[in-house]
């Protein structure tokens, strides 16, 4: 897995937060690990972007982006309300092909959810899958909502012929409620596919070096943790099936 493509089923879903426990978990684990952001929006150019973010909390990765723009739209159109050059899908593949030859991972974080437009012509993070024959994560959100958008993300790459590797909850509540502890179950039979982590709320907020040493325990080996979904579901929704 040399190239793992991260998105969203939404904005706000942690999934920068994600992308940063996956590095972390990575680099514990000793890969070299750098992280793409396809396209970074909402930012001015002497902000930090969530590639940033992501290096804050996970430690020594490349960080990279492709295209930046300041107003917090959709790539396409904070391209075209900049009056600047939209990010094509090939662009961001060359980038995170480049990087791939010198780092053992490589994570790709796009911008929303998979469908979110990157050019006129129509081209999303699902093309910059396929043009690197990457599997895909998607991080999801915990509560009520949550089926609906992983289920059309989930069928979306299969439409596509893409690999979904997993879904990863990218904020799980202190106090889950009920939708909460039945998505524990329902999630990986809406998706056709596991559940491979469930980072903890305000995760951002823990020191790095606390982020770190913790990461891999919100991962599934899968992602080079020691996360059992299992184990996690008995202990947050027993009962629940």
């Amino acid at each position: 897995m040399p190239v793992l493509v991260i998105t969203g089923t939404g904005t706000e879903v942690g999934k920068t937060v994600a992308t940063a426990a996956v590095a972390a978990a990575a680099l514990a684990a000793g890969r070299s690990v750098a992280v793409l952001k396809a396209a970074q929006t909402g930012v001015r150019e002497d902000e930090r972007g969530d590639a940033a973010e992501v290096a804050r909390l996970a430690g020594d990765v490349t960080t990279a982006e492709v295209a930046r723009y300041p107003d917090p739209l959709a790539p396409a159109t904070a391209a075209r309300r900049a009056g600047r050059a939209p990010v094509h899908p090939r662009d961001v593949a060359e980038a995170a092909a480049k990087l791939a030859t010198e780092h053992e991972l490589v994570l790709v974080e796009g911008a929303g959810g998979l469908l979110v437009r990157f050019d006129a012509a129509g081209g999303t993070l699902a093309d910059v899958a396929r043009l690197l024959s990457a599997p895909v994560l998607v991080v999801a959100g915990a509560g009520l909502g949550t089926l609906n958008t992983t289920e059309l993300t989930a069928r979306e790459l299969r439409a596509r012929q893409l690999e979904l590797l997993g879904v990863v909850i990218g904020s799980w509540p202190a106090a889950p409620d009920l939708a909460c502890r039945c998505n524990l179950a329902d999630l990986p039979d809406t998706a056709g596919a596991p559940l491979l982590g469930a980072l903890p709320e305000n995760a951002a907020a823990l020191s790095p070096a606390t982020f770190r040493a913790t990461a891999p325990d919100w991962l599934a080996p899968r992602l080079y943790g020691t996360w059992d979904a299992e184990a996690f579901r008995v202990r947050e929704a027993p009962g629940r099936t």
